[in-house]
């Protein structure tokens, strides 16, 4: 486990290393920050005076150390919209993006398992035979065009569901508020979810029903069919808990490449979490905030694959944490 942990370590101290670079080496060219700290009356020489005092014409090393420095201190810099440390706007708009990515993960968690492996049990069903012709539609399906038709039958045409906002939210903690403990809370967080989870259910069912399917054909699971145990001992018992192995390791990185498609999302449903604030930064040349968000997008990344990876060993005790079969 140690050695594990250490190396995981290092491997996200290299990641985080190599995006620090690629968000410091495309701050010049996302503009100059002088534009829009500076008034348009400020002369030349003044704009220069400016860039002195912020240290824009320090050799780009020293720019370079001076940026990971105050990252590592937690300073990403302030928004010059919000006037705030980017820091603080992220975890402002973080509860709103982590509900609706937790959300979407229950309708998948919840609707992908039973019928992934129903389809790999009953192949020939009907049922099986229209949830397979159901994903392959899904997948086609971009997750904006989902939550745009959405709106437009049960907002628009049915009057059913709000359509844009968080609604009610009830103070938690902090910078935490929460639309689960609020029904207009969770009446904006309904179809939301259901549009994220949409480009994700697809993908798990078929890799659940294909998981089910090469584990059902496996020496052990006919082993345990020819000693007469029962098909739900089987199914559930041991062909299950090696299907979810591969899923757990693709559903950790799909949950967080969830985080990057609420962007889409948040932007139709007007749902103002993290990736609403990228798109308004990029709108508004935030360039501090811009950077913040991809160095912490690339934390989520580096701390979920880590998390999974222990999850993987815990769920299977013959698969050694650095890679080796024991």
């Amino acid at each position: 486990m140690f050695n594990f942990l250490l190396k995981r370590t290092l491997q996200a101290i290299l990641v985080m290393f190599i995006i620090s670079i690629f968000c410091f080496s495309i701050q010049d060219s996302l503009g100059d920050p002088t534009r829009e700290l500076a008034a348009m009356s400020m002369s030349v020489a003044e704009r220069e005076n400016l860039r002195d005092s912020l240290g824009l014409n320090d050799p780009l090393f020293v720019q370079y150390g001076r940026f990971v420095g105050r990252a590592i201190q937690g300073d990403l810099g302030t928004s010059y919209f919000f006037k705030e440390p980017t820091m603080t706007v992220i975890l402002k708009k973080l509860p709103a993006t982590l509900e609706l990515a937790f959300a979407a993960s229950i309708i998948i968690i919840v609707l992908s398992i039973p019928l992934g492996v129903f389809t790999a049990i009953r192949p020939r069903h009907w049922f099986s035979r229209l949830t397979m012709a159901i994903s392959v539609i899904g997948i086609s399906i971009p997750v904006f065009l989902t939550a745009l038709a959405m709106i437009f039958i049960f907002s628009v045409t049915l009057g059913w569901m709000p359509s844009f906002g968080r609604g009610e939210i009830v103070p938690i903690w902090g910078y935490w508020s929460s639309n689960f403990f609020s029904l207009d809370g969770l009446a904006h967080l309904v179809m939301p979810a259901i549009a994220l989870s949409s480009i994700m259910l697809p993908l798990f069912i078929r890799l659940v029903r294909a998981e089910m399917l090469e584990v059902l054909s496996s020496e052990y699971v006919k082993f345990a069919r020819a000693k007469g145990l029962g098909s739900i001992s089987v199914y559930f018992k041991h062909a299950l808990k090696n299907t979810m192995l591969p899923v757990i390791t693709v559903g950790g990185v799909q949950i967080g490449i969830m985080v990057a498609y609420t962007i889409l999302t948040e932007s139709v449903f007007q749902w103002p979490g993290m990736g609403f604030m990228f798109l308004e930064a990029v709108n508004r040349s935030d360039i501090p905030l811009i950077t913040a968000y991809i160095m912490f997008v690339g934390l989520v990344f580096v701390v979920v694959n880590t998390l999974v990876d222990l999850l993987y060993g815990m769920i299977n005790p013959m698969v050694d944490l650095i890679g080796r079969e024991k």
